[in-house]
């Protein structure tokens, strides 16, 4: 499988758009009621909302494409201030979605490999994320790359709540 990561650009938000609401529904639609993951799915990941997203200059995406084919992607928020944290201008990691079908290829990792390379090119200090709970899978791989678990807080959407570790890896 020939693999490829790329820095997505306004015109990737189908694409994005696609990927992401695949890529959750996959991961998590086993656990959200499915008006409600409609609802998140439709208002979180239409296009319109990844062209804006795209569009910001403190926002960077990925794709990661394997013979061709858009596989998953990632994204990196640049100074995402985050009040548990002493460092003023962290980076957040926001996302990273591999298709289930491609999992255990290393796509995630590189697409990770891309993503701190960005953070250093930038500076950053400190690079934390949100992790739900429940998803050991990807708590061991966020582990496994250096990242320590910090807090947690409660996501509400709808009638839907969720626990989330905050996970910080230091940089430089």
């Amino acid at each position: 499988m020939e693999l490829a990561i790329k820095k997505a650009s306004v015109n990737d938000a189908t694409t994005l758009a696609l990927l992401a609401q695949i890529t959750f529904k996959e991961a998590f639609g086993h656990i959200w009621d499915k008006e409600v993951l409609r609802n998140y799915l439709k208002h979180t990941f239409s296009v319109q909302k990844m062209k804006g997203s795209i569009e910001k200059s403190n926002n960077v995406f990925w794709l990661a494409y394997a013979d061709e084919l858009p596989v998953g992607y990632a994204k990196l928020k640049i100074c995402s201030p985050y009040d548990r944290l002493a460092d003023p201008k962290p980076a957040q990691l926001q996302k990273i979605y591999v298709l289930n079908d491609y999992i255990g290829n290393k796509i995630g990792q590189r697409l990770q490999e891309a993503l701190f390379e960005q953070v250093k090119t930038e500076g950053v200090k400190t690079l934390w994320l949100a992790v739900w709970d429940g998803n050991e899978k990807a708590i061991q791989f966020y582990e496994r790359h250096g990242f320590k678990k910090e807090t947690t807080y409660r996501y509400d959407f709808e009638s839907m709540s969720f626990d989330y570790e905050v996970m910080v890896k230091p940089f430089g």
